[in-house]
């Protein structure tokens, strides 16, 4: 029970957060880079640290021709070599989080969707939908409650025109390209052996009437407006989370017959199935599915969690089947620890590990909560993107928002990721942890990091627009670091405790 939120403890980086000089093959890559010109212009940043820059802009930065006998540059970034196009970052709309939202006033709820997804603003553009409820929820609750009805007679999303499907209009009014996808986290309860939400398994023979009941899920959300664009068979499959909250496990045979049942119900609307929607850890499960034509027939894309495991574990499916899409589904902080409103140089590193082993999309955790986490029916402590006070309506935006949201500014939909790497080799970490200096502690966590050496986390991509960027977050003292392009250096100033974007074309 401590594993699902121990909100990512060594960052979620493993080898990836060098950044991708691995990335030479190219994977669900958009067109060709075509970055092989040097800069021409300056190069413009924009800054989030502890001096208390939020997106703020910062100098310009000049290029100049590389020396011959120059010494190494600390980062090169190589436009030739591409990989994944993004796809967008974003958060889940829960029952939770959408409730929260509600208890805004219009003015102050619409202010705060519309700089979030606003394209020219923070510029987020996915969203999750729980299919039901998931522990962060007012209530347990289905979409068809109460005796078994095979037949779905008494189906309804009525629970969800609260303020469930408002929210989302809303965003979908402020960005009508937002892409989301739905995710369950239990069958009705009659549908189960242990006839609760709370886990428990499915009956094998409600398997039919589950495909069709999210089927009837994503019908009912495009009427009101609402077009969920692909799903998910089962949040954190492999848990049934010990009965504390909505969960069901899948073993993996009666998961593949509901693959098999809701792929075909799912083809005239278009909605894609993404696999998983679990920890890394699990990339054996995956291979072992894709391998199966009928299953693959059905399963364009593969979810994942970095509660466990480390993200290079996605290469492993990704080199067998370059055809096949991810997308990393959720993520978030404790509202307990400490940091977790300055985190942001966390998650910048963590973004850059995922970012390097394939994912198009990054999706974190609840859209909004309150100071305290809630509402909340299940067992953790996590916290919102946004903290809104219950009393004061006060708020407040976490570290991990700031991190997501200067990269959804930088890397936008349809930029095609491609190669950086660093003079001290590919692989910035020790063990999963951070390489940092001796005597800072993990964020949010209290475990120190090791060894005694500082890095700069790295990520690179060409925008539709031509523009290059590189995100640089850096997570010790104040420094300069270079960086290379097609035999252009530029030396830029990083502040302490800081996530820097570098943007030119």
């Amino acid at each position: 029970m401590t594993t699902r939120r121990e909100v990512l403890k060594y960052a979620g980086l493993g080898m990836g957060a060098a950044a991708a000089s691995m990335l030479g093959v190219p994977v669900n890559a958009g067109g060709e880079a075509n970055g092989a010109q040097a800069p021409l212009k300056p190069a413009s940043t924009e800054i989030t640290d502890k001096s208390g820059k939020r997106l703020a802009p910062g100098p310009e930065i000049a290029w100049t021709k590389i020396a011959k006998k120059a010494a190494a540059v600390d980062i090169t970034v190589d436009a030739t070599k591409t990989a994944q196009t993004i796809l967008g970052f974003g958060a889940a709309f829960t029952d939770a989080a959408c409730y929260t939202l509600s208890r805004l006033g219009d003015s102050d709820r619409a202010k705060l969707l519309g700089t979030m997804f606003g394209q020219d603003q923070h510029a987020l553009s996915v969203g999750r939908v729980p299919i039901g409820a998931s522990d962060y929820s007012t209530a347990a609750y289905s979409y068809d409650d109460g005796a078994a009805d095979p037949e779905l007679k008494r189906f309804s999303i009525d629970h969800d025109r609260d303020y469930v499907l408002p929210t989302l209009q809303t965003a979908l009014r402020v960005n009508p390209e937002l892409f989301l996808f739905g995710s369950p986290w239990s069958p009705p309860a009659w549908m189960k052996y242990s006839n609760s939400m709370l886990g428990g398994n499915i009956r094998p023979e409600n398997i039919p009437a589950y495909a069709r009941y999210i089927q009837k899920f994503v019908e009912g959300y495009a009427a009101a407006g609402v077009n969920v664009r692909a799903v998910t068979i089962q949040n954190e499959i492999d848990a049934d989370q010990g009965g504390k909250m909505p969960a069901c496990p899948w073993p993996e045979e009666d998961e593949e017959r509901l693959l098999l049942a809701l792929g075909p119900l799912l083809e005239a609307s278009g909605t894609k199935i993404w696999g998983l929607d679990h920890n890394y850890n699990l990339w054996g499960r995956v291979l072992d599915q894709l391998s199966k034509p009928r299953i693959k027939k059905y399963v364009n894309a593969v979810a994942w969690h970095g509660y466990l495991g480390a993200p290079e574990m996605m290469r492993n499916v990704q080199e067998r089947f370059p055809d096949v899409e991810m997308h990393w589904t959720e993520g978030g902080d404790d509202y307990k620890f400490p940091d977790y409103m300055g985190n942001w140089c966390k998650w910048g590193a963590t973004f850059s590990g995922i970012l390097a082993n394939g994912p198009q999309s990054i999706t974190t955790w609840n859209a909004a909560l309150d100071e305290r986490g809630r509402p909340n029916i299940g067992p953790f402590d996590c916290a919102g993107l946004v903290q809104i006070h219950s009393v004061t309506k006060e708020i407040t935006q976490t570290g991990l928002y700031w991190a997501l949201v200067q990269h959804a500014r930088a890397f936008r939909r349809g930029a095609v990721v491609v190669a950086s790497h660093d003079v001290k080799g590919d692989t910035p970490a020790v063990n999963g942890t951070l390489v940092v200096p001796p005597g800072a502690l993990t964020p949010g966590t209290g475990i120190p990091y090791s060894p005694a050496t500082e890095r700069v986390f790295h990520s690179a991509a060409k925008n539709p627009d031509g523009s290059m960027v590189v995100m640089l977050t850096n997570p010790g003292g104040a420094k300069d670091v270079t960086v290379e392009c097609n035999g252009q250096i530029a030396k830029v100033g990083l502040t302490a405790d800081s996530v820097t974007t570098l943007r030119w074309s």
